[in-house]
């Protein structure tokens, strides 16, 4: 195991400071939601219009990374979050206690397999170096897809977390690089093969369906949802925005945008 990069990755705030001391003052006209920027940041855009006739004022904070929204919003710097799948959130929650939930499902953004040095699984070599996340659940996950496709076999009580210690059969003999999720794709050139979150994937130009040489199916239980502290969920605000991503405008928005199935959305 290693760890090729140690990443300080920035947090850029779209609207107000999102780590001033102490909570915002709330106000139930505005609704301040941290998300990454593609898809969940861009997704979020097509809403602000639909939720100002509504009466609400949508402020969309970005991040890079997947630790510091839930921190911020744990401490009352956001009213939601977009960006990360229930699996993850509930590992959050249980390492760090936060008292956070999931307001509603959203979308699955399909895990794949990348390479710059092969056109498919089946050329890259024994001992060949994989990068995965070092995050729980989506190292596990990244996990969970080589093994679907027979490369790898986990322990069977290895579940949705596992690391590459629970690997109990490993005949290629591969080499796993733990790296920050962000990193991936600009380590891609480094590795053999890197498994990277769709969110990270995007903005790099990789489309799972076409650069994929291994992509998980729509059968995924990794739901990106909107999270909120526990006892918000029912807000009229959270609704609306709950409500306002089932829309038609983001259907449209996501069949023209991400046509090869990039973002897959969920009733």
């Amino acid at each position: 195991m290693k760890k090729l990069f140690a990443v300080v990755l920035a947090v850029v705030a779209l609207a107000v400071p999102v780590f001033a001391s102490g909570s915002v003052e709330s106000d139930d006209s505005v609704i301040k939601v941290g998300a990454t920027p593609d898809p969940h940041g861009a997704i979020l855009n097509q809403i602000a219009d639909q939720l100002a006739e509504e009466g609400y004022t949508l402020e969309i904070v970005e991040f890079t990374d997947y630790v510091t929204p839930n921190e911020a919003l744990a401490a009352g710097e956001l009213d939601a979050n977009y960006f990360q799948h229930l699996p993850y959130l509930e590992s959050a929650c249980a390492e760090r206690g936060y008292d956070l939930v999931s307001a509603g499902g959203i979308h699955i953004e399909p895990l794949a397999v990348y390479s710059q040095k092969y056109s498919s699984l089946s050329d890259i070599p024994d001992g060949a170096t994989f990068g995965i996340p070092n995050d729980p659940t989506n190292e596990g996950r990244a996990l969970l897809l080589l093994e679907s496709a027979g490369l790898i076999k986990l322990a069977d009580d290895a579940g949705l977390e596992a690391v590459p210690s629970d690997i109990v059969e490993n005949p290629h003999n591969y080499d796993f690089a733990e790296i920050e999720a962000a990193s991936l794709p600009r380590i891609l050139p480094d590795v053999d093969a890197a498994i990277i979150n769709g969110n990270y994937a995007i903005p790099a130009g990789l489309i799972a369906t076409r650069d994929g040489l291994l992509v998980e199916g729509a059968e995924s239980p990794y739901v990106n949802v909107v999270a909120v502290r526990s006892g918000d969920e029912n807000s009229p605000k959270i609704q609306a925005l709950v409500n306002a991503l089932h829309s038609d405008t983001v259907k449209n928005y996501v069949a023209e945008r991400y046509p090869n199935g990039e973002v897959i959305l969920v009733d």
